[in-house]
Formats: C-alpha cells, sequence, structure tokens
C-alpha cells in the first residue's frame, strides 16, 4: 500500500535551508513510491488561537474542532490521512517561528480540557504515525535541543498530531552566508530518512 507524507514549513522562506531539507526528505520518500504533500504556512489561511477552549470540551478521542473557519481544518484532515509527518522550523529567538507557533496553538483540540478540569488530558494515546523533526539555526546543530525550545515545540506539535518522532534533523551554522546551501552531505541525510519514512 502507498505511503502518505504530509510536511509542515514553518519558514518565512521557500528555498531555504528547512524548505530545503524537507523537500530533500519527501524526494527520499517519493522514490520509494510515498505519496507526499507539503503545506506552507506563510500560503495558508490560519487564524491565530483565541482561547475559547471550545474545541476541548467534548468528550472522546476524536479530534475537538475549531470554531474558527480557515485553513487548519483542511490540513488536519491531510494529516489524519498520513502515514508519517515532516515538521520543519527555524530558530527564531530561541524558539520555533511566531508562524510555526500559531500552527502548534491550533492543535488544541488534540487534548480533552473540560472547565473545572485544572490540567488537559490528551485524547488518544495512540502515536500511529512517524514523524521527522527539522530545525535550523545559527549555532551549532547539537545546541538546537538544549540551547532553544524549537525540538520541544516541534515534538509537541508531532505528538499533537498522533505522530511519534522518529528521526530529527538539527542543521546548524547557517548564518555564515545570506544564503546558505545544504551540504551534499546533509540532503543525502535527508534523503535517506524520506526513504526510511516510506
Amino acid at each position: 500500500m502507498t505511503k502518505k507524507i504530509v510536511a509542515i514549513v514553518g519558514s518565512y522562506r521557500k528555498g531555504g535551508v528547512i524548505d530545503s531539507a524537507v523537500e530533500a526528505i519527501l524526494a527520499g520518500a517519493r522514490e520509494r513510491g510515498a505519496e507526499t504533500r507539503i503545506f506552507y504556512l506563510t500560503e495558508e489561511h490560519i487564524e491565530f488561537c483565541t482561547h475559547c477552549r471550545q474545541c476541548t470540551q467534548q468528550p472522546g478521542s476524536e479530534r475537538g474542532k475549531c470554531v474558527l473557519q480557515d485553513g487548519m481544518e483542511a490540513i488536519l484532515t491531510e494529516i489524519e490521512a498520513a502515514d508519517a509527518v515532516v515538521l520543519g522550523s527555524p530558530v527564531s529567538f530561541y524558539n520555533a517561528t511566531a508562524l510555526f507557533r500559531r500552527f502548534l496553538e491550533r492543535l488544541l483540540g488534540s487534548v480533552y480540557w473540560p472547565w473545572g478540569q485544572n490540567m488537559p488530558r490528551p485524547r488518544n494515546k495512540q502515536l500511529p504515525r512517524k514523524a521527522i523533526l527539522v530545525a535550523s539555526a545559527a549555532m551549532p546543530g547539537c545546541l538546537i535541543p538544549f540551547a532553544t525550545g524549537t525540538a520541544k515545540a516541534l515534538r509537541v506539535a508531532a505528538n499533537s498530531l498522533g505522530a511519534k518522532p522518529v528521526g530529527n534533523l538539527w542543521i546548524g551554522l547557517v548564518a555564515q552566508k545570506p544564503q546558505p546551501q545544504l551540504s551534499a552531505r546533509t540532503l543525502n541525510r535527508a534523503r535517506r530518512m524520506g526513504m526510511e519514512l516510506a
């Protein structure tokens, strides 16, 4: 059966480091016969979460529906029909971009949190999908999970989407040039990760 992989790109620039890395992952998956789809958050109409919490009130394992009428429902429907997700964001002021965090906040419907309950509870603890997390930063890549909140934001998004992270690509030292290019080694690694997803 053909696997389906959906990618979310939370970068402000097309053709940049994150976009190139995510595309290399998807290319590897396509080599193995997977069907892929990419959502650039710069091109999607996604409103800010208003924290009305209506999406958290109904019990059950199904995702709560948001009252906002925008493009988020279509994106989530695509992801729910997928076998894997690829989530990418550059580090911006020590965290994921505001663009990605807006997407992340809209995943609130993945929890059950009725009024009077102190903490939210995951609606479904099953993680039927796989996820690859991608981040880039001016600092060395190995520091991204420790010196920024980006890795955690990507992990929380993955779990909220019912995906278990099975790999990450932390790309560092990208601020050396105005238009940084990924090395052949990084592109190769990204491609292999995509092949493993498929």
